[in-house]
């Protein structure tokens, strides 16, 4: 464990940021994390896979934590059911995998998010109707302050739409170092209600999809909507689909009937952000190199050398021309800082 400084964090950001981190350390067991609170450093950045967020400054005040621990364990199994435990660093898309390679159900549609394990619960990451909340057991994860470990259950979490009790009352005062999962070993949940998916399976003349299938697809799709973070800056979805009540709908739709929409609730309506961005007429658009992407109007990208800053402004642009064009306000999905 080695404190090192002035390090760039291009690398460790999917955006491919240039910002610097005056101090940097890197945690690879639970151990060397411990280690690393008891530096006389009062503030941290921890970074994971770097998926979630958007740097638009060089980070001065605080040791930039990357936490790379790795590891995945099946804890306990019966007939039906198998609960694995992965460490905070492992990458998601490859968990995944390992879990479908294996026959072990419940993860597959959320195929290719990018992203570590570590991270995936303060997002409750999801894609094409599953969440990471439907098959979530427990987290453990290390209070900074204390240094004293503590699980988490699923209630505790809070899970919401992209949201946890990690990115609200407890932000920044806990680094989750492992999630367990409750995963099916047969009779699979599969789960293809999203058009898409039911399209995409459709080409391939699969009428009755096993959970690897499924998984294929989604990274079909996903690949023909998504840019690679190594081959052009982003990170994913940029923005939240909007959710909202019946009544502010009801005035939405009588404007654009057109408008696709997903029931959430008796009360709730979600509204697609891709869409509000595209009629807004941002897709495909290019500031510089800052842009939004030409195949999916939701991931905002960085062409070469785009600062943060620039797809910040570019993102409350967006946002700002949204709500004066249908009233409704579409928040960020990734942490900015």
């Amino acid at each position: 464990m080695r404190v090192q400084h002035n390090v760039s964090l291009k690398k460790y950001n999917t955006f491919g940021i240039d910002v610097k981190a005056t101090n940097f350390v890197e945690a690879t067991s639970i151990f060397s994390l411990k280690h690393i609170l008891d530096l006389p450093l009062s503030d941290y950045f921890l970074i994971g896979g770097g998926s979630n967020m958007l740097l638009t400054k060089d980070i001065t005040d605080k040791l930039v934590i990357h936490v790379n621990i790795t590891g995945i364990e099946i804890i306990k199994k019966d007939d039906n059911f198998i609960w694995i435990t992965a460490q905070a660093g492992e990458n998601w898309h490859n968990f995944v995998i390992w879990c479908i390679q294996r026959g072990f159900g419940g993860l597959e549609n959320m195929s290719l998010i990018p992203g570590n394990v570590g991270t995936a619960p303060i997002q409750n990451i999801g894609a094409y109707g599953k969440e990471l909340k439907d098959n979530f057991v427990s987290c453990t994860a290390l209070e900074i302050a204390t240094q004293k470990t503590k699980t988490f259950t699923k209630n505790e979490c809070q899970f919401g739409y992209r949201n946890s009790i990690f990115k609200n009352d407890l932000k920044g005062q806990y680094i989750i170092t492992s999630v367990t999962f409750k995963l099916t070993r047969n009779n699979h949940d599969i789960s293809i209600a999203y058009g898409a998916i039911e399209a995409e399976l459709a080409k391939k003349k699969i009428t009755s999809p096993n959970i690897k299938q499924v998984s294929n697809a989604v990274i079909t799709i996903r690949k023909s909507k998504l840019p690679d973070p190594n081959e052009l800056g982003n990170s994913g979805s940029f923005f939240k689909n909007p959710i909202v009540s019946k009544n502010t709908f009801d005035k939405f739709i009588t404007k654009f009937p057109e408008a696709p929409s997903y029931v959430v609730s008796d009360t709730k309506i979600k509204i697609p952000a891709g869409w509000l961005i595209d009629q807004a007429g941002f897709k495909g658009k290019r500031f510089g190199d800052a842009g939004v992407h030409k195949n999916q109007a939701l991931v905002l990208v960085n062409y070469g050398n785009a600062t943060g800053q620039e797809i910040w402004d570019l993102a409350m642009l967006i946002q700002n021309t949204v709500y004066e064009k249908f009233g409704i306000m579409i928040s960020p999905e990734v942490n900015v800082y």
